[in-house]
């Protein structure tokens, strides 16, 4: 279910700074729900973004050997 999002973006620096904000965390959370699903690409993804941004902490999956589930 998508609740919807709204945001007024009146040309101010702090409507500028909210945008970027929202965009930055809007983007990584969704790279880090792709990376739970161990997916590779997603996980390589969100170890960058929190190289770089040091305030963004997630979770990453346990990886199993598939032989294990044998």
């Amino acid at each position: 279910i998508n609740g919807g999002f709204g945001m007024v973006l009146d040309g101010s620096k702090e409507s500028e700074y909210r945008l970027k904000s929202m965009l930055f965390w809007d983007v990584n959370n969704g790279i880090a729900r792709r990376s739970w699903a161990r997916n590779k690409e997603a996980i390589f993804a969100i170890k960058r973004a929190m190289e770089l941004e040091p305030n963004l902490k997630v979770t990453l999956p346990n990886l199993v050997d598939d032989k294990l589930l044998e």
